[in-house]
């Protein structure tokens, strides 16, 4: 009998399975948005070549149409420290651990939730002492006590007949291809802030050393300026000028001291340091190297490159499914169910031929009335799956606008650089020459200080034009998506991709 009872249950759970992978899944099939047919990335043509300024960071840079970004894109600046400070934000950042975590939690859902395509199996014991009392079916004593052991392995099935079971682990699959994207995007982002704070980190330092520079040449014209009133040579109207240019100047100091060092506490953030104990080597913002060959990629590709558009795409994919989900709520449901033990008084009797027991059944479930809920849920996945479609959409116009305006970024960048170099040029000869003539008794001292006023802002300006040609250039790489679906380098660190693939 026994083995009889174990064939039935076999051919049951095969057969079982057969009807379940031979059932449809109603709901809609999911399918890939059609990717944009735009040729350009901007309205007006733009130029393959940025205009050209002979000083670091003023190289011209030609744009290649179709060529892709290299993994670890970040190595084009050619500074070993952002290197090297990128590979640390990489192993230690929290913000990475957590995405990462994220996404291994999504995966283990995706195999819990596969489970339901096979039967559940469990074990079952139970040992009880009880009482029955005999006079209440005309015995003579009053009660009969005994004891009652019990073992068995019971299984059921739910018939996937509808494909809700398949539409739930397609939902979550999506969900776990979302994680993967936003650890991608992190990984993206995180490279690309790293990048920005070292380049203002080194143009703040470049700001301040500026700044000292021109403190020491004001005083040093203070002290001179002093002498010439004690000769009588100016009046005090000079002095109390040139001691208001010099108090303003160096006024301006702690506020850029307090940039860097906010700067830097971020930095020490993005690497996964206190700020104090974050490495403050310094960043010479003349040693780094402007990428000159700029890979852009064709636009009818950029949806399948942004990570963004990518984790998008897997939430509309993950309401498309639940909509699958919510139809096949509405439809009967076939259960089958069984076990197989042993029941005895003692439990040295168990599991004997005399005490076996056994059971098998089946069960459907068809939803009748419910208040309208299953119709409103089905309504409800169907209005998440329509607003998922616009967030997509969405996702997909501000990343060309991304695109676009990183572009004309590169363009205006080279010319303003070019001409807040020339301004720089200007202002120091003009420097130049108003101090001979203030020497030579031609113009008064209020031409000298308006003369530096002008040279230090000019040399404010050139430095952070200097510095938007590197951050503007990191922001197109990150527009375009980063590279991360190339292969990696020799010695690259793991993106989320190499993390999922190896787990």
């Amino acid at each position: 009998m026994k083995t009889s009872i174990s064939k039935t249950a076999v051919a049951a759970a095969a057969a079982a399975l057969t009807l379940a992978m031979a059932g449809c899944a109603v709901g809609p099939d999911y399918k890939t948005p059609a990717p944009d047919q735009a040729t350009t990335y901007t309205a007006g043509e733009l130029a393959k070549k940025t205009v050209a300024t002979p000083v670091a960071g003023g190289e011209a840079q030609t744009l290649e149409f179709g060529a892709e970004i290299p993994a670890q894109w970040w190595s084009l600046f050619g500074s070993d420290l952002i290197s090297k400070r990128i590979d640390q934000a990489f192993a230690h950042s929290p913000t990475l651990a957590s995405a990462q975590a994220s996404l291994r939690q999504a995966q283990e859902n995706v195999k819990a939730a596969n489970g339901g395509y096979w039967p559940s199996f469990d074990l079952n014991g139970q040992a009880s002492r009880q009482k029955i009392n005999t006079a209440t079916q005309g015995g003579a004593n009053g009660g009969y006590i005994y004891n009652l052991f019990g073992a068995s392995v019971g299984v059921s099935y739910t018939f996937d007949i509808f494909g809700a079971v398949r539409r739930s682990i397609e939902a979550q699959t999506a969900a776990a291809d979302y994680q993967q994207y936003e650890a991608e995007a992190t990984y993206l982002t995180l490279a690309a802030n790293v990048v920005t704070a070292s380049v203002r980190e080194a143009s703040l330092q470049t700001q301040v050393a500026a700044t000292e520079d021109i403190v020491k040449s004001l005083e040093e014209q203070q002290r001179i300026t002093e002498k010439q009133y004690q000769l009588g040579a100016v009046a005090m109207t000079d002095v109390l000028s040139a001691r208001t240019q010099l108090e303003g100047t160096r006024a301006s100091l702690p506020g850029l001291r307090q940039q860097l060092s906010e700067t830097r506490n971020q930095l020490a953030v993005y690497l996964g340091v206190l700020p104090s104990d974050f490495d403050d080597a310094s960043l010479d913002l003349s040693k780094l190297t402007l990428p000159q060959q700029i890979p852009l990629s064709v636009p009818s590709k950029l949806a399948q490159q942004r990570p963004d558009i990518r984790a998008a795409e897997a939430l509309l994919h993950q309401a498309s499914a639940n909509v699958g989900v919510a139809t096949a709520n509405q439809l009967p449901s076939l259960t089958i169910s069984g076990s197989y033990g042993s029941q005895a008084t003692k439990s040295g009797d168990l599991f004997d031929g005399s005490t076996e027991v056994w059971s098998i059944a089946g069960g459907l479930t068809a939803p009748l009335f419910h208040g309208g809920e299953l119709r409103a849920r089905k309504r409800a996945a169907v209005a998440a799956y329509d607003q998922a479609a616009a967030d997509y959409r969405q996702t997909v116009l501000q990343a060309f606008a991304d695109v676009a305006n990183s572009l004309h970024a590169l363009g205006n960048d080279a010319q303003a650089l070019q001409s807040r170099y020339a301004a720089l040029q200007s202002a120091d000869q003009n420097l130049d020459l108003v101090q001979r003539s203030y020497r030579a008794g031609a113009v008064g001292y209020l031409n000298v200080l308006d003369a530096q006023r002008q040279q230090q802002q000019a040399k404010i300006d050139f430095i952070t034009a200097q510095a938007a040609r590197y951050t503007d250039t990191a922001a197109l790489f990150q527009a375009l998506g980063g590279g991360w679906w190339n292969p990696q380098n020799d010695g690259a660190a793991p993106t989320a991709t190499a993390v999922s693939s190896a787990q």
